[in-house]
């Protein structure tokens, strides 16, 4: 099942669709799409993240959504119960779901289609019963704390200030 949300934007007479999908095991080629650029961006084996995406359900968590400007796939990223931050602190495992592998392509960072994704992966959160949903980064602080995200606690992590965030889901509204 898709879950497609369309938005047009006129800007400067230009109009783009921007859609939001949520991946099912029958999209292979943007589970591909996505273990690709995982594995440019952060060296996460594909097989590993096809193999990941292939088995998520459909009408729960985790999820990954994708989206897309005029068809074409340039942001995705999902809701997960496990990140690989727990294997190596173990006291945040009190902490789920995640908010994870959050990734926009390069020539679109930047342009707030971040923003929009983030909203997306949220509001689907939200109507999915969610109350919470965490995070970490050590990146993109500013983005999330502009989506009103909460520190939680930082730590130095191979040489990166990691920041643990959390999201309240209860008093967002939802616009899907």
């Amino acid at each position: 099942m898709r879950v497609v949300l369309a938005i047009t934007i006129d800007k400067n007479k230009y109009r783009m669709n921007i859609s939001f999908q949520k991946v099912t095991h029958y999209d292979k080629e943007l589970i591909d799409l996505i273990a690709d650029w995982y594995l440019q961006e952060w060296n996460i084996p594909k097989e590993q993240t096809i193999q990941k995406i292939s088995n998520f359900p459909t009408d729960s968590i985790p999820f990954q959504i994708v989206m897309t400007i005029d068809g074409v796939p340039i942001s995705t990223g999902g809701i997960y119960d496990r990140v690989g931050l727990l294997d190596r602190e173990p006291r945040f495992r009190v902490y789920s779901p995640w908010l994870a592998l959050v990734l926009t392509i390069p020539e679109y960072r930047n342009l707030g289609y971040g923003k929009l994704l983030c909203e997306k992966i949220q509001n689907t959160s939200k109507d999915l019963g969610l109350k919470e949903i965490f995070l970490f980064t050590h990146i993109a602080e500013t983005l999330y704390k502009r989506l009103n995200w909460q520190e939680l606690e930082r730590l130095n992590l191979n040489d990166r200030c990691i920041v643990i965030m959390k999201k309240n889901l209860d008093n967002e509204n939802s616009l899907n």
